[in-house]
């Protein structure tokens, strides 16, 4: 079972995301900003990671930074709102720094499941 880390401040898309991942048969970890959300990601084996973009504290350019030193191959996805605090292009700068996707918010879930299925499916091999 992959396990996938959500970041984001807003309590209610973590419970939301983290009750549809679940569902799907997924492992969910949350936090409430980059600098817990790295703390957990550092403890444990994580598959993915589903980053928000602005948040206090540490925010997810900061975050998608810090995995990408750390552990080049790590699987990010970021995830992003209108209106991010004067960037013009959040997500397109997201990528840059190492987000394999980039979703705009709100999504449809089922977006993101067909993402998190892409994402993790790049560590499976054919079967024989």
């Amino acid at each position: 079972m992959a396990t996938i880390l959500i970041i984001d401040d807003a309590e209610d898309l973590r419970v939301i995301l983290r009750h549809f991942l679940e569902g799907a048969g997924y492992r969910v970890l949350e936090a409430a900003d980059g600098e817990d959300g790295l703390r957990v990601w550092r403890q444990g084996a994580v598959d993915l990671v589903i980053t928000d973009l602005i948040m206090p504290r540490k925010d997810g350019f900061q975050v998608i930074t810090e995995i990408r030193r750390e552990r080049p191959g790590a699987k990010i996805m970021a995830i992003s709102g209108a209106g991010d605090r004067g960037r013009t292009n959040p997500l397109g700068e997201a990528t840059r720094l190492g987000a394999a996707r980039a979703l705009h918010k709100p999504f449809d879930l089922q977006v993101v499941l067909r993402a998190v299925k892409d994402l993790l499916a790049l560590d499976q091999e054919p079967p024989p």
